[in-house]
């Protein structure tokens, strides 16, 4: 009688043997690989703590950066785990504004990749260059001073018959001073918005009033403007992508701000210096 039931559970092991295996499931996130006292981290845990690191870590060894990724996690979940889930406010507030610019950054990036498909872009594109030509290309010179008084003396001189070459070296204070001035051509947005629009206003041969950048006091002479051809649309397909998704940005938080009801309470003796006091937050 035992060996009969020997051989029947032979029998079913051997059937068994036969089947075959069932499939082991794929790790993912929320795959277990380690548990500190009673505390798991996850495959999800490592994967975020790995992109978080600094591109030189991540051309280590896989194998290298698994076990020091874990290592790490396990050491920092025992420290952690001091506290006695007594989390201090600073860490509270902070994780707090990691999560808000996180998440809000999570929706930048839905509203950009929106923008910035490729009917968009060839739309875009047919808009900003249907009429054939890139736009303008200006060749300009300046006088870069340091103040207001001495543009516009140098404005005076030029006025006066003085070569603006000449006064550019002996005055400018720019690298582009010891050659005259001379910044060659570009087109609009390369220059700082003051300079661009002190630019767009003038005349080929024309000399600017005196104009105020964060670089400090120029005075601008216009060599010459001329009309660039149409680029193909790969070379600025880049170049639009950004515009609009700045643009899209832009609009949907304009968008959002309108629409929200949104209160800034005006707080008596409210001193600004008082996002220096760390005390604040502290437990």
């Amino acid at each position: 009688m035992r060996k009969g039931l020997t051989f029947l559970r032979g029998a079913a092991v051997a059937a068994c043997a036969a089947l075959p295996l069932a499939a082991v499931a794929a790790p993912h996130a929320n795959t277990v690989v380690a548990s500190v006292n009673g505390e798991e981290i996850t495959i999800g845990h490592m994967v975020m703590a790995r992109e978080n690191l600094p591109a030189q870590y991540k051309e280590l060894p896989d194998d290298v950066l698994y076990k020091a990724i874990l290592d790490q996690l396990v050491q920092q979940t025992l420290l952690k785990q001091q506290l006695h889930s007594d989390v201090p406010r600073y860490v509270e507030l902070s994780v707090e504004n990691e999560e808000r610019a996180m998440l809000a950054a999570n929706v930048i990036d839905m509203v950009i990749e929106k923008a910035s498909g490729e009917d968009a872009l060839r739309a875009a594109y047919d808009v900003k260059y249907s009429s054939g030509d890139g736009g303008d290309e200006f060749h300009a010179a300046h006088i870069l001073v340091e103040s207001e008084e001495n543009a516009q003396d140098v404005k005076k001189e030029l006025d006066a018959g003085a070569d603006f070459a000449t006064l550019a070296k002996e005055k400018s204070t720019g690298p582009s001073g010891p050659s005259g001035g001379d910044l060659g051509w570009f087109t609009t947005g390369r220059m700082v918005p003051e300079f661009e629009d002190a630019v767009l206003k003038l005349q080929s041969g024309e000399i600017s009033a005196p104009v105020k950048t964060q670089f400090g006091w120029h005075v601008i002479l216009l060599h010459e403007r001329r009309k660039t051809e149409a680029p193909e649309f790969e070379e600025v397909r880049a170049q639009l992508a950004e515009e609009l998704r700045q643009r899209a940005v832009e609009e949907r938080v304009n968008e959002l701000t309108a629409s929200a009801e949104i209160e800034r309470p005006e707080i008596e003796d409210l001193d600004p210096a008082v996002l220096k006091d760390l005390s604040l937050v502290r437990n």
